[in-house]
């Protein structure tokens, strides 16, 4: 780790709670909203939070699976968002997700009237937003976990 966490700490919460409260609290909270009231499906979630999980290397994240009722994606799933441009595993919404995911993390000012009009084609402005939303605070705190060094002891409240 980057950051020191006296031994008798969990550093997650050390980091996030005792160090920076004001902010960290507030983050965790946004953070944990993106998992409690997302309505994107499974699949289309999974494959923006994954790639944004393989561009930023985060330990912890690379590991994670979403489960909802019961359910979460095939242990083949990583790699078919890896090959998002070429699998048979994706519908044309879960592509848009992991191809949405890539490029508003490495390329977000090339995001062209062609791509808006194919994201519009298959998302609702809203599932726009939420999917906006979503992408942000994996690409901002699995890189904050990831610097800090905490990715590899992270552990989300509540799992």
């Amino acid at each position: 780790m980057n950051i020191d966490v006296p031994e008798d700490k969990d550093p997650i919460a050390y980091v996030w709670g005792e160090m920076v409260p004001g902010i960290g609290l507030a983050a965790a909270n946004f953070s944990m909203s993106v998992y409690e009231h997302t309505t994107l499906s499974l699949r289309e979630f999974e494959a923006a939070r994954l790639r944004i999980a393989q561009i930023n290397g985060c330990v912890f994240c690379l590991d994670w699976r979403t489960e909802r009722d019961g359910l979460k994606v095939e242990d083949e799933f990583p790699e078919a968002v890896t090959q998002w441009r070429t699998t048979d595993a994706f519908d044309d919404r879960t592509r848009l997700a992991a191809e949405y995911a890539e490029r508003y993390a490495e390329d977000h000012h090339n995001l062209d009237d062609e791509f808006w009009a194919r994201m519009s084609a298959h998302y609702s402005q809203v599932e726009i937003v939420e999917l906006s939303m979503s992408i942000g605070s994996w690409l901002a705190f699995g890189r904050l976990n990831h610097v800090l060094g905490l990715d590899s002891v992270c552990v989300l409240p509540g799992h």
